[in-house]
């Protein structure tokens, strides 16, 4: 079973999508900041992590740009409400193989990470 790291301030959002993504058969967890997340990461290995750009204190960017210095490749998908080109570039720059805008439709959702934890399986 793939398991999903759901990173996102808005804790309704990852308990929605967290239940969603376990009715289809994936494992979720999730973390409400960036600090969190970095400390689940250190001592847990997830197939993907979903990951919210814009969050009080410390953002997105700085998680991807810790697992660049933690030499810790993840397949990463951006799930934001503040899609714009310059962020999607600069998140690709830094790992990043997606970008879903929020709110998000479930089914694309879904669909992208499906594709995105086929790649290089």
């Amino acid at each position: 079973m793939e398991s999903i790291l759901i990173v996102d301030d808005d804790l309704n959002l990852c308990q929605v999508l967290s239940d969603e993504l376990r009715e289809v058969g994936y494992t979720t967890e999730f973390c409400t900041n960036a600090d969190d997340a970095i400390t689940f990461l250190s001592d847990k290995k997830v197939d993907l992590l979903l990951l919210d750009l814009k969050m009080p204190e410390k953002d997105g960017f700085y998680v991807l740009s810790k697992l660049i210095e933690l030499a810790y490749p993840l397949k990463t998908v951006v799930l934001t409400a503040y899609a714009d080109v310059k962020s999607a570039i600069e998140a690709a720059r830094m790992g990043a193989v997606d970008f879903i805008s929020k709110p998000y439709d479930f089914d694309e959702l879904l669909i992208t990470i499906r594709k995105v934890l086929q790649k290089d399986s």
